[in-house]
Formats: structure tokens, sequence, C-alpha cells
């Protein structure tokens, strides 16, 4: 029951920032990873069945809000459903350090990237309103 509440614990914390559009697995890998001694594999693999259920929540949100555009869909599922399985395959055949080092440093090249979009977003607001 202890493991439980302790893996219970951080999934409903997840749960807020995936909501949010933010992506859980961005909190979740390094969570299992560091804290729980997951392995990486492993940690990814829980990301993305925990994805399934929370996404088709997020489809059916969308579609009751009337946000949802089924013109074009198909050119962004196919696309990702072929790069999630070349993912998933490269990170089976890659060693667990290095792929650690991978995923840390993409995370901090979409943190630095979301700064930066974040900043020229302000910067075209603020031009749009001194016009």
């Amino acid at each position: 029951m202890k493991d439980f509440i302790l893996f219970l614990l951080p999934a409903v914390v997840l749960g807020v920032p995936a909501g949010m559009g933010m992506g859980g697995g961005t909190l979740l890998i390094p969570l299992l990873t560091i804290f729980f001694s997951v392995e990486q594999f492993l940690a990814q693999g829980a990301n993305l069945i925990a994805f399934i259920p929370m996404s088709i929540v997020a489809c059916v949100i969308h579609a009751k809000n009337h946000m949802f555009k089924l013109k074009g869909i198909l050119f962004a599922i196919i696309p990702a459903l072929l790069f999630a399985v070349l993912g998933t395959y490269l990170a089976k055949i890659i060693d667990t350090k290095l792929l650690k080092r991978i995923f840390g440093g993409f995370i901090i090249l979409l943190s630095v990237f979301s700064v930066f979009c974040d900043s020229l977003t302000k910067k075209a607001k603020n031009n749009k309103s001194e016009k």
C-alpha cells in the first residue's frame, strides 16, 4: 500500500501540468528515474502508457468545446506514430546513461526555447499595442 501511495502522489501532481499542456512526461521521467530508481527506458514507457488515457480525455473535452478540427489530422497522426515507433526503437538500443544525457539535453533545450519564445511573444504583443 505504501508503494502505491508513493506512485500515486506524483501521478496526481504531474496530472496538473499535463492537463495544462506542459507535458507531464517532462517531470514524470526524471522523477521516476531519480527518486524511484526506475530505468530510463521503463520510465519513458510508463509515460507513454499514461499518455493514452490523458489524450483520450483531452480529445473528448476539446471536441465538446468545438476546438477539434478533423481537417488535416492525418498529417499530424501518421508522422507522430512513425516517430513514436522510431523513438521507442532508439530508446531500446541506446545505452541508458547516454539516453539520460540525451533526455536531459532535450529538456534544457526545451526550457531555453520556451523562455525565448515567450519573450518573442511578449515583444510582438507590445509592438502591436504601440501601433
